[in-house]
Protein backbone atom coordinates (compact mmCIF):
# COMPACT_ATOMS: atom_id res chain seq x y z
CA UNK A 1 0.00 0.00 0.00
CA UNK A 2 1.22 3.49 -0.83
CA UNK A 3 1.02 6.10 1.93
CA UNK A 4 -1.81 8.64 1.74
CA UNK A 5 -2.52 12.02 3.27
CA UNK A 6 -2.81 11.88 7.08
CA UNK A 7 -1.88 8.19 7.31
CA UNK A 8 -2.81 6.75 10.70
CA UNK A 9 -0.54 4.55 12.76
CA UNK A 10 0.06 3.18 16.25
CA UNK A 11 3.02 3.84 18.52
CA UNK A 12 3.71 0.14 18.94
CA UNK A 13 1.97 -1.96 21.56
CA UNK A 14 -1.61 -3.26 21.62
CA UNK A 15 -3.37 -5.03 24.54
CA UNK A 16 -2.19 -8.60 25.05
CA UNK A 17 -5.06 -11.08 25.58
CA UNK A 18 -5.92 -12.23 29.09
CA UNK A 19 -5.26 -15.83 28.07
CA UNK A 20 -1.69 -14.90 27.09
CA UNK A 21 -0.50 -12.68 29.95
CA UNK A 22 -1.35 -12.10 33.59
CA UNK A 23 -2.53 -8.52 33.37
CA UNK A 24 -2.37 -8.13 37.14
CA UNK A 25 1.39 -8.66 36.95
CA UNK A 26 1.56 -6.38 33.90
CA UNK A 27 -0.21 -3.57 35.75
CA UNK A 28 2.49 -3.37 38.43
CA UNK A 29 4.81 -1.34 36.22
CA UNK A 30 7.07 -1.29 33.18
CA UNK A 31 9.42 -4.29 33.16
CA UNK A 32 13.11 -3.74 32.41
CA UNK A 33 14.11 -7.40 32.77
CA UNK A 34 12.26 -10.67 32.22
CA UNK A 35 9.24 -11.18 34.49
CA UNK A 36 6.86 -14.08 35.13
CA UNK A 37 4.06 -12.71 32.96
CA UNK A 38 2.99 -15.49 30.61
CA UNK A 39 0.00 -17.76 31.21
CA UNK A 40 1.11 -20.23 28.51
CA UNK A 41 3.90 -22.71 29.20
CA UNK A 42 7.14 -22.48 27.26
CA UNK A 43 6.56 -25.38 24.81
CA UNK A 44 3.46 -23.61 23.45
CA UNK A 45 4.33 -19.97 24.18
CA UNK A 46 5.70 -19.01 20.77
CA UNK A 47 2.61 -20.37 19.02
CA UNK A 48 0.34 -18.55 21.47
CA UNK A 49 2.25 -15.31 20.90
CA UNK A 50 1.89 -15.77 17.14
CA UNK A 51 -1.87 -16.27 17.55
CA UNK A 52 -2.11 -13.14 19.69
CA UNK A 53 -0.12 -11.24 17.07
CA UNK A 54 -2.64 -12.24 14.40
CA UNK A 55 -5.43 -10.86 16.60
CA UNK A 56 -3.59 -7.56 16.96
CA UNK A 57 -2.92 -7.33 13.22
CA UNK A 58 -6.55 -8.00 12.36
CA UNK A 59 -7.82 -5.50 14.95
CA UNK A 60 -5.65 -2.76 13.48
CA UNK A 61 -6.72 -3.65 9.96
CA UNK A 62 -10.43 -3.73 10.93
CA UNK A 63 -10.09 -0.38 12.67
CA UNK A 64 -8.73 1.09 9.44
CA UNK A 65 -5.18 1.90 10.59
CA UNK A 66 -2.82 2.54 7.67
CA UNK A 67 0.59 1.70 9.19
CA UNK A 68 0.36 -1.18 11.64
CA UNK A 69 2.67 -3.08 13.99
CA UNK A 70 2.66 -6.60 15.43
CA UNK A 71 1.22 -5.17 18.66
CA UNK A 72 4.39 -6.19 20.52
CA UNK A 73 2.57 -9.31 21.71
CA UNK A 74 5.84 -11.10 22.51
CA UNK A 75 7.25 -8.49 24.87
CA UNK A 76 7.01 -7.88 28.58
CA UNK A 77 7.93 -4.24 27.82
CA UNK A 78 9.36 -2.13 25.01
CA UNK A 79 12.91 -2.44 26.29
CA UNK A 80 13.55 -5.65 28.16
CA UNK A 81 14.29 -7.75 25.10
CA UNK A 82 17.60 -6.23 25.32
CA UNK A 83 18.47 -2.92 40.64
CA UNK A 84 18.49 0.82 40.67
CA UNK A 85 16.26 3.49 42.19
CA UNK A 86 13.90 5.19 39.75
CA UNK A 87 13.08 8.90 39.74
CA UNK A 88 9.93 7.96 41.66
CA UNK A 89 12.14 6.46 44.40
CA UNK A 90 11.16 2.87 43.64
CA UNK A 91 13.61 -0.03 43.30
CA UNK A 92 13.68 -1.22 39.70
CA UNK A 93 15.49 -4.27 38.36
CA UNK A 94 17.49 -3.37 35.25
CA UNK A 95 20.32 -4.97 33.23
CA UNK A 96 23.96 -4.71 34.32
CA UNK A 97 26.59 -3.78 31.74
CA UNK A 98 29.68 -5.82 32.62
CA UNK A 99 31.44 -5.91 29.25
CA UNK A 100 31.39 -4.36 25.76
CA UNK A 101 27.89 -4.14 24.30
CA UNK A 102 27.53 -6.11 21.08
CA UNK A 103 24.62 -7.55 19.11
CA UNK A 104 25.13 -11.31 19.16
CA UNK A 105 21.93 -12.49 17.47
CA UNK A 106 18.71 -11.30 15.84
CA UNK A 107 16.07 -10.20 18.35
CA UNK A 108 13.01 -9.09 16.38
CA UNK A 109 13.70 -10.37 12.87
CA UNK A 110 11.30 -13.31 13.21
CA UNK A 111 8.67 -10.91 14.57
CA UNK A 112 9.04 -8.69 11.49
CA UNK A 113 8.94 -11.64 9.10
CA UNK A 114 5.73 -12.86 10.75
CA UNK A 115 4.14 -9.42 10.49
CA UNK A 116 5.16 -9.05 6.86
CA UNK A 117 3.66 -12.43 5.94
CA UNK A 118 0.35 -11.60 7.56
CA UNK A 119 -0.58 -8.15 6.30
CA UNK A 120 -0.51 -6.14 3.10
CA UNK A 121 -0.58 -2.87 5.07
CA UNK A 122 2.50 -0.74 5.59
CA UNK A 123 4.29 -2.43 8.49
CA UNK A 124 6.23 -0.81 11.31
CA UNK A 125 8.44 -2.36 13.95
CA UNK A 126 9.86 -0.67 17.03
CA UNK A 127 13.18 -0.80 18.84
CA UNK A 128 14.31 0.77 22.12
CA UNK A 129 16.65 3.65 21.35
CA UNK A 130 20.31 3.68 22.42
CA UNK A 131 20.00 6.65 24.79
CA UNK A 132 17.00 5.18 26.60
CA UNK A 133 18.67 1.76 26.93
CA UNK A 134 21.72 3.41 28.44
CA UNK A 135 19.51 5.06 31.06
CA UNK A 136 17.88 1.74 31.96
CA UNK A 137 21.08 -0.13 32.74
CA UNK A 138 23.75 -0.08 35.45
CA UNK A 139 27.13 0.67 33.85
CA UNK A 140 29.83 -1.43 35.49
CA UNK A 141 32.22 -1.53 32.52
CA UNK A 142 32.59 1.70 30.55
CA UNK A 143 34.65 4.60 31.87
CA UNK A 144 33.13 6.83 29.20
CA UNK A 145 29.33 6.74 29.32
CA UNK A 146 29.05 8.12 25.80
CA UNK A 147 31.10 5.17 24.50
CA UNK A 148 28.47 2.86 26.01
CA UNK A 149 25.66 4.80 24.34
CA UNK A 150 27.39 4.58 20.96
CA UNK A 151 27.93 0.83 21.36
CA UNK A 152 24.22 0.49 22.07
CA UNK A 153 23.59 2.51 18.90
CA UNK A 154 25.79 0.22 16.81
CA UNK A 155 23.96 -2.84 18.14
CA UNK A 156 20.58 -1.28 17.40
CA UNK A 157 21.74 -0.41 13.89
CA UNK A 158 22.76 -4.00 13.17
CA UNK A 159 19.29 -5.16 14.23
CA UNK A 160 17.54 -2.39 12.28
CA UNK A 161 19.36 -3.27 9.06
CA UNK A 162 18.13 -6.86 9.33
CA UNK A 163 14.61 -5.65 10.07
CA UNK A 164 14.70 -3.58 6.91
CA UNK A 165 15.73 -6.65 4.91
CA UNK A 166 12.90 -8.60 6.61
CA UNK A 167 10.32 -6.25 5.09
CA UNK A 168 9.83 -3.36 7.50
CA UNK A 169 8.38 -0.25 5.87
CA UNK A 170 8.93 1.84 9.02
CA UNK A 171 11.47 1.41 11.83
CA UNK A 172 10.87 3.35 15.05
CA UNK A 173 13.26 4.06 17.92
CA UNK A 174 11.57 4.53 21.29
CA UNK A 175 13.45 7.25 23.19
CA UNK A 176 11.24 8.41 26.09
CA UNK A 177 14.28 9.08 28.30
CA UNK A 178 15.51 11.97 26.14
CA UNK A 179 13.36 14.33 28.19
CA UNK A 180 14.53 12.86 31.52
CA UNK A 181 18.16 13.93 31.08
CA UNK A 182 18.19 16.81 28.58
CA UNK A 183 21.79 17.80 29.37
CA UNK A 184 23.13 14.38 28.37
CA UNK A 185 20.66 14.21 25.50
CA UNK A 186 21.99 17.47 24.08
CA UNK A 187 25.52 16.10 24.33
CA UNK A 188 25.11 12.72 22.63
CA UNK A 189 21.53 11.80 21.64
CA UNK A 190 21.47 13.06 18.05
CA UNK A 191 24.82 11.40 17.31
CA UNK A 192 23.57 8.13 18.83
CA UNK A 193 20.25 8.22 16.95
CA UNK A 194 22.06 8.88 13.67
CA UNK A 195 24.39 5.93 14.34
CA UNK A 196 21.43 3.67 15.13
CA UNK A 197 19.67 4.66 11.89
CA UNK A 198 22.78 4.75 9.70
CA UNK A 199 22.29 3.29 6.24
CA UNK A 200 18.55 2.64 6.53
CA UNK A 201 16.47 3.45 3.45
CA UNK A 202 12.99 2.91 4.92
CA UNK A 203 11.01 5.50 6.89
CA UNK A 204 12.55 6.06 10.33
CA UNK A 205 10.89 7.48 13.46
CA UNK A 206 12.00 8.62 16.91
CA UNK A 207 9.25 8.36 19.55
CA UNK A 208 9.16 10.53 22.67
CA UNK A 209 6.50 10.45 25.35
CA UNK A 210 5.88 11.24 29.02
CA UNK A 211 5.23 7.59 29.93
CA UNK A 212 2.34 5.14 29.80
CA UNK A 213 -0.84 6.78 31.08
CA UNK A 214 -1.55 3.71 33.25
CA UNK A 215 1.83 4.03 34.97
CA UNK A 216 2.37 7.80 35.10
CA UNK A 217 -0.42 9.06 37.30
CA UNK A 218 -1.57 12.65 37.62
CA UNK A 219 -0.62 15.65 35.51
CA UNK A 220 1.93 15.29 32.74
CA UNK A 221 4.27 18.07 31.59
CA UNK A 222 2.87 20.42 28.96
CA UNK A 223 6.16 20.66 27.08
CA UNK A 224 9.28 18.69 26.19
CA UNK A 225 12.70 19.55 27.59
CA UNK A 226 14.39 17.98 24.54
CA UNK A 227 12.51 18.29 21.25
CA UNK A 228 13.67 20.97 18.83
CA UNK A 229 17.14 19.45 18.86
CA UNK A 230 15.73 16.39 17.08
CA UNK A 231 15.21 18.43 13.92
CA UNK A 232 18.94 17.86 13.35
CA UNK A 233 18.79 14.05 13.53
CA UNK A 234 18.47 11.75 10.53
CA UNK A 235 15.05 10.29 11.47
CA UNK A 236 12.37 11.21 8.97
CA UNK A 237 9.60 11.44 11.59
CA UNK A 238 9.38 12.55 15.21
CA UNK A 239 6.61 11.00 17.33
CA UNK A 240 5.29 13.03 20.27
CA UNK A 241 2.54 12.72 22.89
CA UNK A 242 0.04 15.60 22.71
CA UNK A 243 -3.52 14.56 23.61
CA UNK A 244 -3.31 13.74 27.33
CA UNK A 245 -0.82 16.49 28.29
CA UNK A 246 -2.62 18.98 26.02
CA UNK A 247 0.70 19.91 24.47
CA UNK A 248 1.13 23.41 23.10
CA UNK A 249 1.18 22.56 19.40
CA UNK A 250 3.22 25.64 18.64
CA UNK A 251 6.27 23.46 19.37
CA UNK A 252 5.68 21.67 16.06
CA UNK A 253 7.38 24.54 14.27
CA UNK A 254 10.61 23.59 16.05
CA UNK A 255 10.62 20.25 14.20
CA UNK A 256 10.53 21.59 10.66
CA UNK A 257 11.12 19.95 8.18
CA UNK A 258 10.38 16.60 9.91
CA UNK A 259 7.11 14.74 9.58
CA UNK A 260 5.25 14.69 12.88
CA UNK A 261 3.65 11.54 14.27
CA UNK A 262 1.24 13.27 16.62
CA UNK A 263 -0.62 11.75 19.56
CA UNK A 264 -4.31 12.59 19.14
CA UNK A 265 -5.67 9.72 21.31
CA UNK A 266 -5.61 10.23 25.10
CA UNK A 267 -4.83 6.86 26.69
CA UNK A 268 -5.76 8.10 30.18
CA UNK A 269 -9.36 8.71 29.07
CA UNK A 270 -11.43 5.61 29.97
CA UNK A 271 -13.86 6.40 27.15
CA UNK A 272 -13.13 6.19 23.45
CA UNK A 273 -12.85 9.48 21.62
CA UNK A 274 -15.43 10.21 18.95
CA UNK A 275 -14.23 10.69 15.39
CA UNK A 276 -15.23 14.35 15.73
CA UNK A 277 -12.91 14.83 18.73
CA UNK A 278 -10.04 13.20 16.84
CA UNK A 279 -10.76 15.37 13.81
CA UNK A 280 -10.69 18.51 15.96
CA UNK A 281 -7.28 17.56 17.37
CA UNK A 282 -5.93 16.96 13.88
CA UNK A 283 -7.30 20.32 12.67
CA UNK A 284 -5.60 22.02 15.61
CA UNK A 285 -2.28 20.51 14.55
CA UNK A 286 -2.80 21.58 10.95
CA UNK A 287 -2.60 25.20 12.11
CA UNK A 288 1.10 24.53 12.76
CA UNK A 289 2.12 21.83 10.25
CA UNK A 290 1.26 21.03 6.64
CA UNK A 291 -1.07 18.04 6.03
CA UNK A 292 1.63 16.08 4.22
CA UNK A 293 3.82 16.28 7.34
CA UNK A 294 1.26 14.93 9.82
CA UNK A 295 0.78 11.29 10.89
CA UNK A 296 -2.06 10.92 13.47
CA UNK A 297 -1.48 8.30 16.18
CA UNK A 298 -2.22 7.45 19.83
CA UNK A 299 -0.11 9.22 22.47
CA UNK A 300 1.81 6.08 23.39
CA UNK A 301 1.59 2.29 23.37
CA UNK A 302 -1.83 0.83 24.15
CA UNK A 303 -0.83 -2.34 26.04
CA UNK A 304 -2.38 -1.30 29.36
CA UNK A 305 -5.86 -0.64 27.93
CA UNK A 306 -8.71 -3.16 27.73
CA UNK A 307 -8.74 -4.56 24.22
CA UNK A 308 -12.28 -3.35 23.46
CA UNK A 309 -11.34 0.20 24.45
CA UNK A 310 -8.12 0.11 22.45
CA UNK A 311 -10.01 -1.02 19.34
CA UNK A 312 -12.66 1.69 19.78
CA UNK A 313 -9.97 4.35 20.12
CA UNK A 314 -8.20 3.12 16.97
CA UNK A 315 -11.48 3.11 15.05
CA UNK A 316 -12.09 6.71 16.12
CA UNK A 317 -8.54 7.57 15.06
CA UNK A 318 -9.06 6.16 11.58
CA UNK A 319 -12.53 7.69 11.17
CA UNK A 320 -11.46 11.10 12.48
CA UNK A 321 -8.48 11.21 10.11
CA UNK A 322 -10.81 10.24 7.25
CA UNK A 323 -13.09 13.19 8.10
CA UNK A 324 -10.22 15.68 7.88
CA UNK A 325 -8.81 13.98 4.79
CA UNK A 326 -12.18 14.46 3.06
CA UNK A 327 -12.22 18.15 4.05
CA UNK A 328 -8.78 18.64 2.53
CA UNK A 329 -9.97 17.15 -0.74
Amino acid sequence: MAPRLLPTTVVGSYPQPEWLVDRTVLSKGVARVRIDLWRVAEPWLEQAQDDATLLAIRDMERAGIDIITDGEMRRESYSNRFEVVSKAGLPTAVPRVVGPIRRTHAVEVRDMEFLRRNTDRLAKITLPGPFTMSRQAVNEHYRDEDEMIMDYAAAVNAEARELERAGADVIQLDEPWLRQDPAAAKRIAVEAIDRALDGLKVTTVVHLCFGYAAVVKGEKPVGYSFLGELSACSAKQISIEAAQPKLDLGVLKDLSPKKIMLGVIDLADPAAETPAIVASRIRAALKHVEPDRLVPAPDCGMKYLPRELAFAKLKALADGAAMVRAELG
